[in-house]
């Protein structure tokens, strides 16, 4: 898969990346991480970087790392633990505070704008060959505190791309301290709802995709729709999902200095989070981990070796695995809490983007699509 020209102007934020010819070259996407022609159960993959030569350990870090992988990585801990606004941003505050320009739409899109009352949502669309009978419910991250922002409709755009044309629903959804547990859940269940009435979208036609919060809002969406009896979409997406507000697994230790974005530090909006109110935490419709899985549609969980939610996507791993649920899980060694953030800036984002278009490819054409 050859990413289109449109994606180039929103990596701008790598530019001190060396420069080197490494995304060019076909092997950078396609060792190690293909995918069965079907989704295995519980097929779990470790995707190292082989376009990189260079596969030592530096300070800390995994073996087979890019080399724009692991500047990115460095970039992003100093960020987190050696700048000014480093606190801000483990607490969240930053991104609460955070005041963005409205979109510029790319020329390849139509983005639509809908008030559903309680919160707002866009339906980004493709102005040529649009694929009208499906559709991606994505839900942001942000640790259900920070609201939607402008990166997230750079990822519609790549999951429109990558799915070959299905439109791409983004909910502004409410979010805490003001709006805690279960607004976030109230408002994916409406936006799912609208879709598949108004939409006009067959539930099994709707593909739920989410990175870290909304990773794991798409599971407890899933949750809750298959306890009350309603039909379940036909796939999840999940990238670093955040499935455990007790912060219990063993990553959450083992992997507190290696983390360079949430590492080192109590003091961050996984340990203080104003989500679940007076609610359980352990509650699966606020950590699915603590759930069952039992009768889920299939799904891809990403995640990053170095993340302190690592547990998270392993514990659902295995609870999906022991449920019978098809499930595409791979762990990218080296990286860091949503990595896809870097797009294509990075071969282990590119990567994961086009696994991703496998599943679409996979869950509604049956076959794997050409590696060209």
């Amino acid at each position: 898969m050859a990413f289109k020209g449109w994606i180039k102007k929103y990596e701008h934020q790598y530019h001190e990346v060396p420069v080197s010819d490494e995304l060019n070259a076909p092997e950078d996407v396609t060792e190690n991480v293909t995918a069965a022609s079907s989704l295995g159960d519980a097929e779990h993959v470790h995707a190292d970087a082989a376009v990189d030569a260079e596969t030592h350990d530096d300070e800390g870090e995994a073996a087979g790392v890019s080399s724009r992988g692991r500047v990115v990585s460095r970039m992003i801990s100093y960020i987190a633990n050696e700048s000014l606004i480093g606190k801000s941003l483990k607490t969240g505050e930053l991104r609460k505070k955070m005041s963005e320009p409205e979109w510029n739409v790319p020329e390849p899109f139509n983005m639509t704008s809908f008030d559903m009352g309680n919160f707002t949502m866009k339906m980004l669309s493709s102005k040529e060959n649009p694929d009208l009978e499906h559709v991606v419910l994505q839900l942001h991250g942000g640790g259900y505190m920070g609201a939607i922002r402008n990166a997230y409709y750079v990822f519609a755009g790549l999951y429109n791309e990558i799915s070959h044309g299905m439109n791409v629903c983004c909910p502004d959804y409410r979010v805490a301290p003001e709006n805690p547990y279960p607004a976030a859940l109230e408002d994916a269940y409406a936006t799912y709802k609208w879709l598949t009435t108004s939409g006009c979208y067959k539930p099994e036609n709707v593909i739920l995709a989410g990175d870290s919060a909304g990773g794991g809002l798409c599971m407890a969406l899933t949750m809750y729709l298959r306890d009350h009896g309603e039909p379940l979409p036909g796939g999840i997406i999940a990238m670093s999902p955040w499935t455990d507000l007790t912060a219990s697994g063993e990553s959450y230790e083992t992997n507190f200095d290696k983390d360079p974005l949430y590492g080192g530090s109590r003091e961050s909006l996984i340990y203080i989070n104003s989500y679940p109110g007076d609610h359980d935490k352990k509650d699966p419709y606020i950590s699915p981990a603590f759930g069952s899985f039992e009768g889920f549609p299939p799904m891809l969980i990403q995640v990053g070796s170095n993340e302190m939610l690592l547990s998270d996507s392993e514990t659902v791993a295995a609870k999906a695995r022991e449920a019978g649920v098809k499930l595409r899980f791979t762990v990218y060694e080296g990286m860091f809490h949503v990595f896809q953030m870097a797009y294509t800036a990075i071969p282990e984002s590119k990567r994961a983007w086009m696994e991703a278009g496998r599943f679409f490819d996979v869950i509604y054409h049956g076959q794997e699509p050409s590696e060209a």
